[in-house]
């Protein structure tokens, strides 16, 4: 399900890209422009941009609406209790004196080395 909504978010991020670049911006851009070329008469130069404005509009809401979607997904992943690992042995009650070391066994940190002679 989370892969199914994260590719329909990737397609309406991709879909807002392009629907944007298409709007007639105030220096010129990318825009259709109200020439007399590029859409052959189909749509008058306000028709067009009333359609990309809802288009826009209503890209940009399923585009928050999956980027939520996604959030909640995640979010109830992690919710999910985790168990304690098994206790290994018993713990070490305090005031109970660590066994002597034997010789020839490696020193614990922090204890100096027995003289060498």
């Amino acid at each position: 399900m989370e892969l199914i909504v994260l590719i329909i978010h990737l397609f309406l991020a991709i879909a807002l890209v392009g629907v944007i670049l298409l709007q007639k911006s105030e220096g010129g851009g990318l825009g259709m422009g109200g020439g007399g070329g590029g859409m052959g008469g189909f749509l008058t130069a306000r028709g067009a941009a009333n359609l990309l404005t809802r288009t826009t509009a209503i890209l940009a809401t399923l585009f928050i609406c999956t980027s939520l979607a996604l959030a909640l997904m995640a979010s109830n992943k992690r919710a999910v209790p985790r168990t304690e690992p098994p206790n290994r042995g018993a713990p070490a009650t305090p005031g109970t004196p660590a066994p002597p070391a034997t010789p020839g066994s490696p020193q614990t940190p922090g204890t100096p080395a027995p003289p060498q002679r």
